[in-house]
């Protein structure tokens, strides 16, 4: 039987010779755990304890220092470490819940493929901005963002979507839904406590507004997108270029009206860059840089996971929108905008866009194609989604028959504020699988809605 050996100072210590720093540690956590090392007290000193078993200080000091991080014991400059819990284990939080297993196939609305990211591009930019970016790249970050991203962002954006913009006017955010919290704070904060939002529209968004202080109402949409002549609020977040989710384009005797309402206008132009079946439609904010802020994103073109996104101002709000940033305390890493202005700058991003634009049309075409022929598409021939009108009846069996068939899908009638004017389908993301995937996932929705509508 292996010999233990108690400490001469008492500290009731089951450790065995030989098994080194490993064993200590244990020895010391079932000390705690057995209530022979009580919550508070002293617990022996580095040096002493380690004169006492034979170690080396520096091993009992790498000890405690890893049971402090486990939380058994707690430590201060200049003072004695004492035991911090004692006869249980460390508390921490509750166990996350059990989570569904993910789909195999994914169709959902909002997610571009994440195997285009161009890696290759990407590398090689942020190998240059490594290599060159001065000394202050790596500091904490102007709040409006990077002025080389600023500025590659103000020619980019008048050519590529026509938006009337110059450096001083654009702010870097974290996604629009950064640019949604701060837009409503900072407009609260003016005295607009209301904020209208296209009905149907991303729940999220709304949610984010509300908790920014701004009192959330619906503006119906029709085929010519928001009916304007319902609007009533100081505020509006539209999305003209292709409505989510329904699809549809703002036609243009509506733009007219809605920059001559006198709102301000938050123009969400998440998707811009991707229109199949005609000319890409210019940016609302040309109409009037004064009183609508657009707001774009790298979202759908690279990545998600980047948060990398950006906001023209009307002059009058680039100051209170800068200082709700600054609140916010969230903005995308310097290195990252930097990059993002590399890629724009060399001409990557538009090849990467191009390419995209390409992969992402022929899906969709694959898509109608194969819907059978009772089965009508909502939207315009743009982005990276469509819809699929159903019943309501249809459309609340959609989660249990989606799941049948390991598919994610997103059911339309849930994005209405309106409950009343609710209609059922299916918002089908074409871009969220691989390419490879694609065919599986096209697959398993053709079975999906032939289980539905029969």
């Amino acid at each position: 039987m292996p010999e233990t050996w108690s400490s001469s100072v008492d500290a009731h210590l089951n450790w065995t010779p030989g098994t080194g720093s490993t064993g200590l540690a244990d020895a010391i956590r079932a000390a705690i755990r057995d209530g022979r090392w009580r919550a508070g007290v002293v617990v022996p000193s580095t040096r002493a304890l380690a004169h006492d078993l034979g170690l080396a200080r520096g091993t009992v000091t790498r000890v405690y220092a890893d049971l402090a991080a486990e939380g058994y014991l707690t430590t201060s400059q200049g003072a004695p470490t004492r035991v911090a819990t004692a006869g249980a284990e460390p508390k921490t939080g509750p166990p996350a819940a059990g989570r569904a297993r993910a789909p195999r196939w994914s169709l959902e609305p909002g997610r571009p493929d994440p195997s285009t990211f161009p890696r290759d591009q990407w590398l090689a930019a942020t190998k240059r901005v490594v290599q060159h970016a001065p000394n202050s790249a790596f500091d904490y970050g102007d709040p409006a963002g990077a002025l080389p991203l600023r500025e590659t962002l103000a020619a980019y954006l008048g050519r590529a979507r026509g938006v009337r913009a110059d450096p001083s006017r654009i702010v870097v955010c974290s996604g629009f839904s950064h640019a949604i919290t701060v837009l409503s704070r900072a407009l609260r904060d003016l005295g607009h406590g209301e904020m209208a939002f296209e009905d149907p529209s991303y729940p999220l968004f709304r949610e984010l507004a509300s908790a920014g202080g701004q009192r959330v109402v619906g503006v119906p949409v029709d085929d010519d997108g928001l009916r304007v002549a319902e609007l009533r609020s100081p505020t509006a977040v539209v999305t003209p270029a292709h409505h989510f989710p329904l699809g549809v384009t703002l036609a243009p005797a509506r733009r007219t009206a809605l920059v001559r309402s006198g709102a301000v206008v938050v123009e969400d132009d998440y998707d811009g860059e991707f229109r199949f079946d005609r000319q890409q439609v210019g940016a609302l904010q040309a109409l009037a840089p004064e009183q609508v802020v657009y707001a774009g994103t790298a979202g759908k073109t690279l990545s998600p996971s980047l948060r990398l996104g950006w906001m023209v101002l009307p002059r009058s709000l680039v100051d209170p929108v800068l200082a709700a940033v600054v609140a916010s305390g969230a903005q995308p890493p310097t290195l990252n905008q930097l990059v993002l202005a590399d890629l724009i700058s060399s001409g990557a991003y538009d090849r990467h866009v191009r390419r995209c634009r390409l992969d992402y049309r022929s899906r969709r075409d694959r898509l109608v194609a194969a819907l059978p022929p009772h089965l009508e598409v909502r939207g315009i021939s743009a982005g990276l989604h469509l819809v699929v009108p159903l019943s309501l009846d249809a459309e609340a069996d959609l989660p249990a028959v989606a799941a049948r068939h390991s598919l994610g899908v997103e059911p339309l009638s849930p994005l209405w504020i309106d409950r009343s004017a609710r209609r059922g389908g299916v918002v089908v993301g074409y871009g969220a699988s691989s390419k490879p995937a694609f065919g599986g996932a096209l697959a398993a929705l053709l079975a999906v809605l032939h289980e539905l509508t029969g």
